[in-house]
C-alpha cells in the first residue's frame, strides 16, 4: 500500500514540475497594448522571434509543417480546451504573423496573442 501511494506522488511531483512548452532561449520582444486580461492554460506555443523565425513549443518549425503540428498537438482537445499562443516579435511584419494566424485558425485552435502592458 505505501509503494502505491508513493508512487502516486512521485507522478504528482513530476506533472506538476513539466514544462512542455520551454520557450525561454528565443529572443523576442512583445507589442504592447494598454488593456490586457490573462489568457490561461494553453496547449500550444507559437513564437516569431527577433529573426522572424517560426518556433512550436521551442522547436523551429516552418510554416508548412506549422498547421499540422498543431492540429497534432491540439488531437482531441474539447472546445475551450484548444488555446494556442502566440507570441509575436513588435516589430515582425504582417507577412510573417498572418500565416501562423492563419494556421492556427486552420488547426481549429483558439488563437490568444500575448502582448506586454503598456505603461
Amino acid at each position: 500500500m505505501a509503494m502505491g501511494d508513493i508512487a502516486f506522488n512521485l507522478l504528482i511531483f513530476f506533472v506538476i514540475l513539466a514544462r512542455a512548452q520551454d520557450d525561454s532561449h528565443l529572443q523576442w520582444e512583445p507589442a504592447k497594448a494598454v488593456e490586457i486580461e490573462n489568457s490561461g492554460v494553453a496547449k500550444a506555443s507559437i513564437v516569431i522571434d527577433i529573426e522572424n523565425k517560426y518556433y512550436l513549443n521551442g522547436n523551429n518549425v516552418g510554416i508548412v509543417q506549422l498547421a499540422p503540428a498543431i492540429k497534432a498537438l491540439l488531437a482531441n482537445a474539447p472546445a475551450g480546451d484548444r488555446v494556442v499562443l502566440l507570441k509575436v516579435h513588435k516589430d515582425a511584419p504582417a507577412m510573417f504573423f498572418e500565416p501562423a494566424i492563419e494556421a492556427i485558425s486552420e488547426a481549429g485552435g483558439d488563437l490568444v496573442h500575448i502582448l506586454e502592458q503598456a505603461q
